[in-house]
């Protein structure tokens, strides 16, 4: 499916995991997305074990009208991007906005601190289970699990099946009468 003409944020922080970054990035572009690093107001660049990515936008200056969706990768960087205020509250608004929040393996302690769980189905790496389901979330161990706009999978091997159910998200199929 085409993702032509829509905006996508990929979010950014120091220790992200490498395939949670690049894989949606340069899955979301080859679909024709037009794809956003967004990084927090810490520093403009970013690395994890060697690999550098330089973030397009801060935190500060990313408004939730100007995308589609927000991708959440995973590693030790939600960890990080949960102390910028800034990051937290535009993960929450794209949610309040109804856009696909996406989130796979660690990043679901974005989630968390954007309080958009509680109530929801949801799914990440399972050493975080319990923070999930303290805040508020049903835990599944499948490899994407859909509840509304938010879209959650586990680990790296799992990214196939997310970056469809994003472009899915992102194409939603409408209803017939």
């Amino acid at each position: 499916m085409s993702l032509d003409g829509k905006r996508v944020a990929v979010l950014i922080e120091d220790d992200y995991n490498l395939q949670e970054f690049i894989y949606p990035f340069h899955r979301f572009k080859e679909a024709g997305a037009t794809v956003t690093v967004v990084g927090t107001n810490r520093t403009d660049t970013f690395s994890s074990h060697g690999n550098v990515v330089k973030a397009d936008l801060k935190s500060a200056d990313a408004n939730v009208g100007d995308f589609d969706a927000v991708i959440v990768p995973g590693g030790y960087a939600p960890d990080k991007m949960r102390r910028d205020a800034d990051l937290v509250q535009f993960v929450h608004d794209m949610d309040a906005a109804g856009k696909p929040v996406a989130a796979i393996c660690h990043a679901g302690w974005m989630l968390v601190s954007a309080k958009v769980l509680q109530g929801r189905q949801a799914t990440s790496f399972y050493s975080i289970r319990d923070d999930v389901e303290a805040a508020g979330a049903k835990w599944s161990d499948e490899e994407v699990v859909v509840d509304g706009n938010l879209i959650t999978s586990r680990t790296p091997a799992d990214l196939p099946a997310f970056c469809k159910a994003v472009i899915a998200a992102l194409n939603p199929v409408p209803a017939t009468t």
